[in-house]
């Protein structure tokens, strides 16, 4: 099919005229940066051993997908600095076991063959390898991939410069993180808050709240790791509540498929949540009809009710 602009996506995708909520990747609890100013292939794992990537970086990218981490090669914006040294950072970002606990570590390299002493069977468990120094500040990614989608590069790298000028040294280019068709991305670490469709304007709302502890619902995708319908409650719980500090709202449970029941904690609050997934139809529209190929499934909410204590006996 066709689409406006060389853009494969349906229609209005990449402005935020269609929902993106419950969307971030449900896999990765464990994160594992790489600087690698490129090229980069289609997938990390084709990464190849080359004069322009040392093999330590391949093997390890190759070893740690092999091991349950979610690589992401990292560089900065605009004019790529010269490497070694090599920027890596390992993280956990909750969801699995340890949920409770985000961390990261960073260390700078001379020489890439030091990525042999990570210990990513302890980084997959969420444990701290001792591979980097603890890390204060946090992580801003933003998937610039061309290679792997257009409206990556098309929308993600001038993104990546704007926020670099603002908010440096947190801003990194990245490769692929999921959801092309959110372009242009944003993963926040060590907490996976995935947002998408984003300009500067929303990006550095994105960026704000969560440098003060809280998470913005507008635009936000949700946090990696978690099933989609644990996203899906936990964003309705907060945009019903107001309650945006990071930690504040805890999804125990949820049953169903259609409909979905959860019970989300918010504060010394509880709520019932009744919703369920969607198909739009026709959501390319009438030009594009039953052509369209992408899977728009998204999550309404039919019911929020406060629980009392009496409630929940």
């Amino acid at each position: 099919m066709t689409r406006r602009n060389s853009c494969e996506h349906c229609p209005g995708s990449h402005a935020g005229e269609r929902p993106c909520l419950a969307s971030a990747t449900v896999k990765a609890h464990s994160w594992l940066l790489i600087e690698h100013p490129g090229p980069w292939p289609e997938r990390v794992e084709h990464l190849a051993d080359s004069a322009a990537c040392p093999a330590p970086i391949a093997e390890t990218v190759r070893a740690a997908l092999a091991a349950g981490v979610r690589p992401q090669l990292i560089r900065r914006a605009g004019r790529r600095r010269r490497v070694p040294p090599v920027q890596v950072y390992a993280g956990f970002s909750g969801g699995g076991p340890g949920a409770d606990r985000v961390w990261l570590e960073g260390r700078e390299l001379d020489d890439p063959a030091a990525l042999a002493d990570l210990d990513l069977t302890a980084l997959a468990a969420g444990e701290r390898p001792g591979f980097g120094d603890p890390v204060d500040g946090p992580v801003l990614l933003v998937c610039t991939h061309g290679r792997r989608n257009a409206c990556c590069a098309r929308t993600g790298a001038p993104l990546a410069r704007y926020l670099s000028a603002r908010f440096d040294p947190f801003v990194w280019e990245t490769t692929h993180v999921g959801g092309d068709r959110y372009a242009a991305n944003l993963v926040c670490l060590p907490h996976a808050l995935y947002y998408g469709d984003l300009g500067p304007k929303e990006a550095t709302a994105a960026i704000e709240a969560y440098l003060n502890g809280q998470v913005t619902t507008h635009r936000l995708r949700g946090r990696a790791g978690r099933p989609e319908p644990v996203q899906a409650a936990e964003h309705f719980v907060r945009e019903h509540s107001k309650i945006f500090d990071i930690d504040a709202v805890t999804v125990e449970s949820v049953t169903g498929t259609g409909p979905y029941e959860a019970l989300v904690r918010a504060r010394r609050n509880r709520y019932r949540v009744i919703f369920q997934s969607v198909v739009p139809p026709d959501p390319c529209g009438q030009e594009y009809g039953s052509e369209c190929r992408e899977n728009l499934r998204t999550y309404i909410v039919r019911d929020i009710t406060l629980l009392n204590e009496a409630a929940l006996v």
